[in-house]
């Protein structure tokens, strides 16, 4: 098999690199690195000299948000036909532009989305009616992206597709525990990571997960993992309980993917503690529908200790700092290893509890982006041309500057609530006792709305509207928790109700510390809901003009009002860290 076999995502090709330039790696990485070194009695001492652009870039940093503009508008102009690019698959490619762009823009309508959904739905039916065929298919890649995708644009309406996605990565799932090519004996890396990140997506949107196969898929990468501390194309198992071999094909781009996958199945197991773990207790506020979800998964969770899993990624931290990358001077997979990066390093940070408004690996690549990016298209992979062509490597170059998978993370440790929670339209006097719903003065009725939500039968409730006279309690303590449960609902509920209440309420709350989730807010699809954290802004910060959004704004204005929003609260708190690009 020739590397110009490989799938539309795929790894580099597994010639060595080397570079006279500094280092990739940060000051930083050498706390990272003891941390592993301690839990897992690695001992070695690392003198790192790392260079550190002068800029320090965020994702709702200015000049990238330039850049993401115009690597949107290039997207947005190619027709159906010059999206699919070289020799990837149409379905793979539309699908991937599709998820980039939802990730940023929130648009379901936009016609780049629609033709990925619509590529997803049908590709997904195709193969549930059809076997998965023998030989270098594209399957695996495009049944996760497509998971990805529809799981994004809303978990509830697509559901019957994320479980024919599921059912289709369990069926192709090797007896070893990795994933591959139909008929191969061992397991593909490449292919096994999107399988992971599929699954571990579709388990925090409310699909429940076999947590058995998760742990295999762990097991198998431990086992797999060159003795250098990278890992192959293709693994070969020695077996359970067997000292790492030597494999082939070790490369950059797949030791980011190995460790990413097993960071993936680490934080699946909940071997960290949690982003969204055990009963739910102890992120205030979480809503009960969804511990109550969660509870037969949780009990159904196999043990894994971490120690086996820091192990191996303390082994890949050594081989990427005896491994620096340079890119080579023909065709490579540079904008796929991006994606894997910004994917390995979102949960290095879970793994360790540490992260950085703007990493040095974060600031490095985006300068290598902007030098990069096409000046007359706005793409990526257009004049360096590159295996993935201009679409793909465009919106992978998208996923890395929005810091994408930071941002699913994110969203999952708000407390996003699977299943969707209806809101009762009526909430103008209510209260709870016991399973019946009665009046209240409107003044008292947060606490009840915000238990009402948690209840299963909330969404039997029928209504009018919001009272305008709607408070927050005057006990500090029970104030802040409220504005906690609210905070995440206006960021984490399915519910387009959910959201417009706590718009509502945390918009005439007149307390500072909701802004960030406000200026959030404005790029959420239901527009009742934007028009809510519009106002509230003006109302929080006395600036009754606003920053000129409108009730139905344009995609540029949105990002424009949130750029300055995020300006005007930078005045107030300097240290503030803005970690979502859009919603």
């Amino acid at each position: 098999m020739t590397e110009n076999a490989s799938p539309w995502l795929a790894p580099q090709p597994a010639t060595p690199r080397t570079t006279s330039a500094a280092p990739r790696r940060i000051p930083a990485m050498a706390g990272r690195f003891r941390f592993f070194c301690l839990v897992t009695a690695v001992s070695a001492t690392l003198a790192i000299v790392a260079s550190v652009p002068a800029n320090a870039y965020s994702p709702s940093d200015p000049i990238v948000q330039a850049m993401v503009a115009r690597g949107i508008a290039y997207l947005e102009s190619l027709e159906a036909k010059e999206a699919n690019q070289g020799s990837y698959s149409e379905p793979g490619s539309a699908m991937l532009i599709a998820y980039a762009h939802y990730k940023i823009e929130a648009d379901p309508e936009k016609p780049i989305v629609r033709r990925g959904v619509s590529h997803a739905k049908k590709y997904l039916q195709v193969l549930e009616q059809r076997p998965v065929p023998t030989g270098e298919t594209k399957a695996i890649y495009e049944i996760s992206v497509a998971a990805l995708l529809l799981a994004q644009i809303d978990p509830i309406a697509y559901k019957p597709q994320l479980q024919q996605a599921q059912r289709l990565l369990y069926a192709e799932q090797f007896s070893g525990g990795g994933w591959g090519y139909k008929g191969e004996k061992n397991g593909d890396i490449s292919q096994t990571q999107y399988a992971l990140l599929a699954l571990w997506t579709l388990d925090h949107v409310g699909i429940p997960l076999d947590y058995a196969r998760v742990k295999r898929a762990a097991e198998w990468l431990i086992r797999v993992q060159d003795i250098s501390g990278g890992w192959p194309y293709h693994g070969v198992d020695p077996g359970p309980g067997a000292p790492l071999a030597r494999q082939t094909k070790i490369s950059m781009s797949m030791a980011l993917a190995g460790g990413s996958s097993l960071l993936i199945a680490g934080d699946a197991l909940r071997v960290w503690g949690n982003t969204k773990d055990g009963d739910g207790n102890d992120i205030e506020g979480l809503p009960k529908a969804l511990v109550v979800y969660r509870e037969e998964t949780d009990r159904r969770r196999p043990k894994m200790s971490k120690e086996p899993i820091l192990r191996s990624i303390a082994l890949c931290e050594q081989y990427r700092e005896r491994n620096p990358y340079k890119r080579p001077g023909g065709l490579d997979w540079y904008y796929y290893q991006l994606y894997t990066l910004e994917r390995y390093e979102s949960f290095i940070e879970i793994a360790t509890g540490k992260a950085e408004k703007s990493p040095a690996w974060y600031n490095q690549v985006v300068e290598e982006l902007r030098a990069d990016q096409d000046p007359e298209t706005g793409g990526w992979g257009v004049v360096r041309r590159s295996h993935t062509g201009g679409s793909v490597s465009t919106a992978f170059a998208l996923l890395f500057l929005i810091r994408s998978t930071q941002k699913s993370i994110d969203t999952i440790g708000r407390g996003t609530l699977a299943g969707g929670r209806e809101l009762p339209g009526d909430t103008t006097e209510i209260r709870v006792e016991g399973t019946q719903i009665k009046g209240r003065p409107a003044a008292e009725a947060v606490t009840d709305l915000l238990n009402i939500l948690d209840e299963d039968g909330g969404d039997r409730l029928e209504g009018k509207s919001l009272p305008d006279d709607l408070k927050l309690a005057p006990d500090p303590a029970e104030r802040k928790a409220q504005l906690d449960r609210l905070e995440r609902l206006v960021r984490g509920s399915q519910s387009w109700q959910a959201r417009r209440v706590a718009a509502r309420v945390l918009g005439s709350s007149d307390e500072p510390r909701v802004v960030p989730a406000l200026i959030y807010a404005l790029s959420d699809p239901d527009t009742v809901v934007r028009k809510y954290a519009r106002d509230g802004l003006r109302f929080i910060s006395r600036k009754f003009d606003g920053f000129d959004m409108p009730d139905k704004p344009t995609s540029e204005e949105v990002r424009e009002a949130q750029a300055a929003w995020r300006g005007w609260y930078r005045t107030i708190d300097p240290t503030h860290v803005f970690v979502e690009f859009g919603p």
